[in-house]
């Protein structure tokens, strides 16, 4: 993998092993990639591969033993944290088949909103995906995605029945997806909303706008993800700590989707 030259290296190599830790490519206790086999994948030396663990370990994402390597100090599925998830692991989770069928897949010009989303200029040119979203054959939800070319290209070509966006990107690319923003909101269904989510024109659903980075803070794209508002719910779990010598606070511990 050929690291950045503006990113310190072992910034790099963290960040790429908090992302396959987070899409649970490493499970609980599993043991990492040793230094060695780190040094030789990045071409770094063992010095910059030590700094990148000691950094997970300060974040107590692994633990290290001594002569016998680093292994992961929380699993994907025992965190008790936000992660940042795709479809496919969310119906995973849920105890769904996923499945994805394409509608749309073409080049087209970036308006105001997409543009300012992923750092372009207007009328630039993306890849546009348009997917409907299935769980156990049901729509759940559907998905308009808008890719800059150079991560475009990527995809274009790729099997996205049964893949996912980050693991085409992750697995074969080895573009981590280390980031997103969201934004939520309530919406009612268009004549295309109504057609292709099988539900009447008008009916509720949940917009979910995101935009996912790699490193460097670089949008890979945009997307939004038009939700039935009937077969899914969002559960979120707050942590208060009244010792606290400030003003008690109540940060976001989980938030994660409930499919009926």
């Amino acid at each position: 993998m050929e690291l950045k030259k503006n990113v310190p290296r072992h910034e790099q190599i963290s960040s790429w092993l908090r992302a396959q830790i987070d899409a649970g490519v490493f499970d609980k206790d599993e043991k990492l990639p040793s230094e060695q086999e780190l040094s030789d994948r990045f071409q770094v030396s063992r010095v910059t591969v030590r700094r990148a663990l000691q950094t997970l370990e300060s974040d107590e994402m692994i633990y290290r033993c001594q002569g016998l390597g680093s292994f992961v100090k929380q699993g994907k599925l025992s965190k008790n944290l936000i992660r940042l998830t795709d479809f496919m692991e969310d119906m995973r989770d849920a105890g769904k088949q996923a499945r994805s069928e394409v509608i749309r897949m073409d080049h087209s010009k970036v308006c105001d909103l997409i543009a300012e989303k992923l750092g372009l200029k207007v009328g630039q040119m993306v890849l546009q995906l348009d997917r409907l979203r299935m769980g156990d054959n049901e729509p759940v939800a559907y998905d308009k995605t808008w890719f800059p070319i150079l991560y475009g290209q990527l995809i274009a070509d790729q099997e996205l029945a049964d893949k996912t966006i980050f693991r085409i990107l992750e697995e074969d690319y080895e573009i981590p997806i280390i980031r997103g923003t969201y934004d939520i909101q309530a919406c009612v269904a268009d004549e295309e909303m109504a057609t292709h989510l099988q539900v009447i024109k008008g009916a509720p659903l949940l917009l979910f706008d995101r935009v996912s980075y790699t490193l460097n803070d670089k949008a890979v794209y945009f997307q939004r993800r038009y939700y039935r508002a009937d077969k899914i719910s969002w559960q979120v779990s707050l942590e208060r700590n009244p010792q606290s010598t400030k003003e008690p606070q109540m940060p976001l511990k989980e938030f994660y989707p409930v499919f009926r």
